[in-house]
């Protein structure tokens, strides 16, 4: 199996499962030995484009930065795993670019879910209320997602159970000779702790994500004082 690091890029619509599926692969992956780090959308916001706004330039840069995190941490070794709406073709592409172009892998993962279905999962009802025009740039709504092109793996979130979506996922990698193989008994095993339909979602506590966040913050400084020292 290969020692080298990769990113997992999750793209789709708000509400489309991607962080739920990032954090169980997550786990897949760690129970394998397998060192990964989560870079979820909302966090990135939070702690790395506080500030921006939601226009296509802002979200560019919000893509640009996450994918600049993500060659930083596959290059040297770790997993990256990134779940963010990142809607626009041109940015995406030029991210997954600049990976491979490190000797890392990018596997561009489209979480597909029809917006019918994600105005009826959504609680906070934000998907009806842009439908009526009571939100403006909302993506899939009133500002345009664009579908990738030919992405290494296709989820159907509205049709597939969260287990299906995983192996789906993690069989790509085993392909690749990025993650180490298990038997199908043990896997099964670790699997039915987690097992759900994608229309009960789960949701990470805020200590939990606080947690998550400030492992890849302090990596990243390890990351850029390591280049500093070595340019001294």
């Amino acid at each position: 199996m290969s020692t080298k690091g990769f990113t997992l890029w999750l793209t789709g619509l708000s509400g489309a499962g991607k962080t739920t599926l990032a954090s169980l692969l997550a786990k897949e992956l760690g129970a394998r030995g397998v060192h990964v780090e989560v870079l979820d959308g909302d966090e990135v916001r939070t702690n790395l484009s506080k500030g921006l706004g939601f226009s296509k330039e802002d979200r560019d840069t919000n893509i640009r930065r996450i994918g600049y995190v993500c060659r930083l941490l596959s290059r040297n070794g770790i997993s990256t795993i990134s779940a963010a709406i990142s809607p626009y073709r041109a940015v995406r592409d030029e991210v997954g670019r600049a990976i491979e172009r490190d000797g890392a892998d990018f596997i561009e993962v489209f979480v597909k879910c029809p917006i019918e279905v994600l105005a009826e999962r959504d609680v906070k009802g934000l998907y009806k209320k842009a439908m009526a025009g009571k939100i403006v740039g909302f993506t899939g709504v009133s500002d345009p997602y664009e579908e990738p092109l030919s992405p290494a793996i296709v989820i159907q979130t509205d049709r597939e159970n969260v287990d299906t979506s995983v192996c789906i996922i993690t069989r790509e990698l085993e392909q690749r000779d990025l993650i180490p193989k298990v038997g199908t008994k043990s896997l099964r095993a670790r699997r039915s702790g987690f097992t759900q339909r994608w229309s009960v979602r789960r949701r990470n506590s805020g200590p939990a994500k606080t947690l998550r966040a400030g492992r890849t913050i302090t990596i990243l400084k390890k990351l850029f004082f390591s280049r500093y020292s070595r340019s001294r």
